[in-house]
Parts: C-alpha cells; sequence; structure tokens
C-alpha cells in the first residue's frame, strides 16, 4: 500500500498472520459498545478464519506503526444482488493508544484504495450518533452522512439509531 502521514505508518493488505492484533483491536470496539452492534468478543481464529473467507475481493487493510498494529479496516458485500456488486460496507477500528493520530484517516484512506483497484464505486457504513469520533474521521476522510436510521437495532436491550455514511470511489 503506502506510507502514510509520517515514516513511521506503513498501510498494506493484511493477513491470517495479523489476526491477533485485528482480534485485540476489534475486542476494544466491543467493549466500549459505541461502535458494533457486536457483543461477543472475536478470537484470532475468528478473524483469521474471517480473513481467509473474504479473499482478495473484500482486503482488510491495516495500519503499522513502527511495526506494531494500531488500526485496521475491513469491508463486506453491501447486498447480494448485482446491482451493488460495487457497494461495499466498511468498519474501521482504532487502538485505544492510537486514537487521534491519523491511524484511522490511514486505514480509511488504503480501504478506499484497495477497494478503488478491485472495481468498487462507494464505501459505506453505519455509526452510532454518540461515536462522535468516528464520524468526525469519516467526515475528514471525505465521507459524506447521508441519513439517518432510527432504531436500526438493539444493543444491550437498548435501541440504537445509526448514522449512514458514504464515500463516492
Amino acid at each position: 500500500m503506502s506510507t502514510s502521514r509520517s515514516a513511521a505508518i506503513r498501510t498494506r493488505v493484511a493477513t491470517a498472520d495479523d489476526a491477533e492484533a485485528i482480534a485485540r483491536i476489534y475486542n476494544q470496539g466491543i467493549e466500549e459498545r459505541i461502535a458494533t452492534f457486536e457483543t461477543e468478543p472475536r478470537t484470532p481464529a475468528d478473524i483469521a478464519r474471517q480473513l481467509g473467507d473474504k479473499g482478495d475481493r473484500f482486503p482488510t487493510v491495516v495500519v503499522e506503526r513502527d511495526g506494531e498494529i494500531v488500526a485496521w479496516a475491513g469491508a463486506s458485500a453491501y447486498r447480494a444482488r448485482p446491482a451493488y456488486a460495487g457497494v461495499a460496507e466498511h468498519s474501521v477500528y482504532v487502538a485505544r493508544e492510537a486514537r487521534g493520530t491519523g491511524a484511522g484517516h490511514a486505514a480509511l484512506d488504503a480501504l478506499a484504495d484497495a477497494y478503488r483497484a478491485r472495481g468498487f464505486w462507494k464505501l459505506c457504513s453505519r455509526i452510532f450518533p454518540e461515536n462522535t469520533a468516528s464520524l468526525a474521521l469519516h467526515e475528514r476522510a471525505g465521507f459524506r452522512v447521508v441519513g439517518v436510521y432510527r432504531r436500526h437495532g438493539t444493543l444491550d436491550g437498548l435501541w440504537r439509531d445509526c448514522v449512514i455514511v458514504e464515500k463516492l470511489l
């Protein structure tokens, strides 16, 4: 991929060897209850299996700082219909210790580059309104707010809204 913002930051496509670091960062997001509807922690084996299942069509990218993975972004098919073949729904997670350092922006930029190269024309996501850091990150990375899904799902027994964002590639 590329070097971004400083010589110490590097982005690349994830491999199964990255599963432990990706799981660690993802589990922080699950634990905080502000970034995902998921409630069960993921194991490195879960992540390695997911990376293998997605293959080259839906790669995950990681951000390394000084050789340590500090962020990742991945995507999956938006819908199964052929009309949506170029739309991917993404997620981005940044390790607690790396938040606010540009790692999330680097992950989103690398993800956009990887998906553009595979013929995708749009990335989209749903973000909890309370996750102001993610909303700000997406705005800085060129995403626009499309609208809000009200009562989109429940988390810990509470209804949660989701802000819909998109970026044309």
